[in-house]
């Protein structure tokens, strides 16, 4: 099968071919500020695609809550002209090809389990560690949406009376850090200067350690997924799940009965997860 790949951000547009069951000419151009100009965008790099080799459809991620039932997408994101109206018409009208739109972090968790860190299972939750907590959960190899299109919206949750988001995401975290210390820098500098023994940025990290590790403990005595993968810049730290191990090691502990030990691993695909399940995305609704 041979597919037109998009992957859909609030900076960038990613586009490849997916040829011989790999991703092929990948390239990105700068995300316009208008509908108008989006549609010429996708329109051309998909005809462009087609001079090349006949494609049997168009697969794409998206930011948002995109409702598969109704081709519309819901939320709210950087984008705001894609959202509220059926969007799956539109574009199969100008492409005159089958498409199917999938949500960025339901088509990472995709990807991983199609090529990556989640090959061979049949269930996984996926976490987006970044601005905020987002994420996806999957069970028998298919995304659990949820009767609202929450499912996966992790960074919602509620650990001593404050969510996820603004607890265990790097940008959080440096936030509280630079607070205290009228400096400002990003995540990946105070996790270094947490290393090197600042106290104030210790205790920060330690937030977000210890917020995401129960929210990890909880996931997993909630749908219990045979791996739990994290995403996000800060899954590159070889740190990170060793100590997340600990963290989540302390909490098993406290437990009177037995409790289940997650298995987490960094996501592998990278900057082509989001493309890569998007094709898988669009073989599950054509097969």
């Amino acid at each position: 099968m041979n597919l037109a790949v998009i992957d859909i951000g609030g900076t960038t547009i990613k586009f490849a071919t997916w040829k011989n069951n790999q991703l092929q000419n990948k390239h990105s151009i700068k995300t316009p500020s208008t509908l108008e100009d989006f549609y010429h965008i996708l329109t051309t790099e998909v005809k462009n695609i087609q001079k090349n080799i006949p494609i049997e459809g168009v697969a794409i991620s998206s930011p948002g809550a995109v409702n598969k039932k109704t081709g519309i997408i819901g939320g709210s994101s950087a984008l705001p002209y894609i959202h509220n109206f059926n969007i799956v018409s539109e574009l199969e009208k100008r492409f005159n090809l089958p498409i199917s739109i999938e949500n960025d972090a339901n088509s990472a968790a995709l990807g991983e389990l199609a090529a990556g860190s989640g090959k061979g299972h049949d269930s996984l939750a996926f976490f987006v560690i970044g601005t905020g907590i987002g994420g996806a959960i999957i069970i028998n190899q298919k995304i659990w949406h949820g009767a609202h299109l929450f499912g996966g919206e992790f960074g919602y949750m509620v650990i001593n009376g404050k969510q996820l988001s603004s607890l265990a995401s790097p940008v959080s975290m440096a936030r509280r850090y630079n607070e205290q210390t009228s400096k400002s820098l990003d995540g990946k500098t105070i996790f270094e200067l947490a290393d090197k023994g600042d106290v104030i940025a210790e205790k920060e990290r330690d937030t977000l350690l210890h917020s995401l590790a129960i929210a990890i403990f909880n996931i997993q005595h909630s749908f219990d997924p045979e791996k739990i993968i994290l995403g996000g810049g800060i899954s590159n730290n070889p740190k990170l799940i060793p100590l997340l191990n600990q963290e989540i090691e302390k909490l098993r502990s406290k437990m009177q009965i037995a409790s289940v030990k997650p298995l987490l691993a960094p996501c592998k695909l990278r900057s082509d997860a989001n493309l890569r399940g998007a094709v898988a995305d669009f073989e599950q609704e054509n097969n």
